[in-house]
């Protein structure tokens, strides 16, 4: 059961998209976390609500865990290239193939 009303979901979604740094929250980290959000939620309406309640909610709603926008500063996008090209297929399995095996260790699969 949701205990904020539809009006103080449209003040808290226009709160949220102002940003954590409009709210206090003054980190490097610059976005919102479950835990940020309820604190705001408890702040602004006196309403309790879990972590996992304030994530059903959020969904509920349409919104959704999201990528940073920027990517860090250490990132080498030629190294990447490299990994991706030649340690990658070394490194993961070969799919399965379509032929029929068998359960018992001592009788092959007939084909």
């Amino acid at each position: 059961m949701e205990r904020l009303s539809r009006a103080q979901w449209e003040r808290l979604e226009r709160e949220l998209r102002r940003g954590p740094l409009a709210h206090g929250f003054d980190d490097e980290f610059q976005g919102w976390t479950l835990k940020r959000i309820k604190l705001l939620i408890g702040r602004m309406f006196h309403v309790g609500y879990t972590i996992q309640g304030v994530w059903k909610m959020l969904w509920r709603h349409g919104w959704s865990a999201q990528v940073p926008v920027r990517r860090a500063l250490e990132r080498d996008e030629e190294a990447i290239a490299v990994w991706k090209a030649e340690v990658w297929p070394q490194v993961k399995e070969p799919r399965p193939t379509w032929a029929p095996t068998s359960a018992s260790r001592t009788r092959p699969a007939r084909g």
